[in-house]
C-alpha cells in the first residue's frame, strides 16, 4: 500500500475542505443548519427521517418487527434523507437531530411531539414504549443493554475507522487499515464466541441488541459491507454467519432492510415507506423511471 509523505501536524489545525475525499462536500467542522427546509410530516404516529445505511436499518427493522407483533401504534412514515446532498443540514432536520446524522425520529403519538436521535436511543425508546424486544428487568435486561451499547461503541471503529480507510480514503494508509482491520476482526471474534453459546446476542430471545448489531456485522459477515469479505476472511466466523442468516429469514427484517434504501437491486429499494402496502407496490422495480 502507498504510504503518505511524512506529515507534521501544525500548532493549530485549519480546515482544508478539499481534503475530505468522497465526503468533502458534506463534512465540515461546525454544526447547525446550512439552509432552511422544513421536514415533511405524514399521517402516522411515528415520523422517521433516515436513509437505508446500517444505522437506519436498525430502526426500520424494529418498526417492522413491532408491526408484525400487532402494535398498530408503531405505524410510521419513513422519509428519505439523502445525506450525500446535505439534506441532514436542513433546518427542520437539525431541529430533530442537532447532530445532523440519520436516523432521527419524531414521535407524534402524544400531545407534544418527542424527538429522539441516535439509533440506539430510538431502539430503546420504541422498546420501552411498546414493551417489546427488551427484557423487563434483572440480568437479562442488563445483558441486552450491554450488547446494545457495545454496538454503539464498537461500530464507529468498523464504519468511520475500517470502512473509511479501506474503502473511501483518497490515500491507502497501511497503518490505518491494519489498525482498524485488527480491531474489526477482534469484534467479530467477540460476537462469534458469544453466538457459539447463545442463539441470539443477548441470550435465547431476539432483542434490540440483535437489531442493532445485525445491520452492521451481519452485512459484514456476508461480504456486503465495503466489499471486504475476502480481506477480513469473514467466512471463518461461522456462528456469526448462522445468526445473520437466521435473522435474514425474518419477514420483518427483510422489509426493514428495504426501507429508505437507494442502491442495489431495484426490487430491494423502497425509497420511502408510508403504508404497509408500499412493499408490494412502490419498490423501484415497480415504479416508472425517475419516479
Amino acid at each position: 500500500m502507498n504510504e503518505p509523505s511524512s506529515y507534521t501536524p501544525p500548532a493549530v489545525w485549519a480546515w482544508n475542505k478539499e481534503s475530505g475525499g468522497k465526503f468533502a462536500s458534506i463534512n465540515r467542522p461546525v454544526s447547525g443548519a446550512t439552509h432552511d427546509r422544513e421536514l415533511p410530516v405524514g399521517r402516522h404516529p411515528l415520523q422517521l427521517y433516515s436513509l437505508g445505511t446500517p444505522n437506519g436499518v436498525k430502526v426500520t427493522v424494529m418498526l417492522e418487527e413491532l408491526l408484525a407483533l400487532g402494535h398498530a401504534g408503531a405505524e410510521y412514515d419513513a422519509w428519505l434523507i439523502p445525506i450525500q446532498e446535505g439534506a441532514q443540514f436542513g433546518s427542520g432536520f437539525v431541529a430533530v437531530n442537532p447532530n445532523s446524522k440519520i436516523p432521527a425520529l419524531l414521535d407524534r403519538s402524544g400531545t407534544t411531539p418527542v424527538r429522539v436521535f441516535e439509533s440506539g436511543a430510538i431502539l430503546l425508546h420504541l422498546a420501552e414504549k411498546f414493551g417489546a424486544f427488551l427484557p423487563q428487568g434483572g440480568a437479562q435486561r442488563a445483558e441486552c443493554l450491554s450488547w446494545l451499547f457495545w454496538q454503539m461503541g464498537s461500530a464507529p471503529f468498523l464504519g468511520g475507522g475500517f470502512g473509511h480507510f479501506y474503502a473511501y480514503a483518497p490515500t491507502k494508509i497501511e497503518y490505518a487499515i491494519d489498525r482498524y482491520a485488527m480491531e474489526v476482526k477482534r469484534q467479530l471474534d467477540v460476537l462469534d464466541r458469544r453466538l457459539a453459546e447463545h442463539r441470539y446476542i443477548a441470550g435465547d430471545e431476539y432483542t434490540v441488541a440483535d437489531m442493532a448489531i445485525w445491520p452492521w456485522y451481519g452485512a459484514l459477515a456476508k461480504g456486503q459491507l465495503y466489499s471486504a469479505g475476502e480481506f477480513l476472511q469473514v467466512q471463518g466466523y461461522r456462528n456469526v454467519l448462522r445468526w445473520t442468516d437466521e435473522i435474514a429469514q425474518r419477514p420483518a427484517a427483510r422489509r426493514g432492510r428495504m426501507v429508505n434504501r437507494t442502491w442495489g437491486e431495484p426490487a430491494s429499494q423502497l425509497h420511502e415507506r408510508h403504508e404497509a402496502s408500499d412493499f408490494d407496490t412502490k419498490t423501484q422495480d415497480k415504479l416508472a423511471p425517475g419516479a
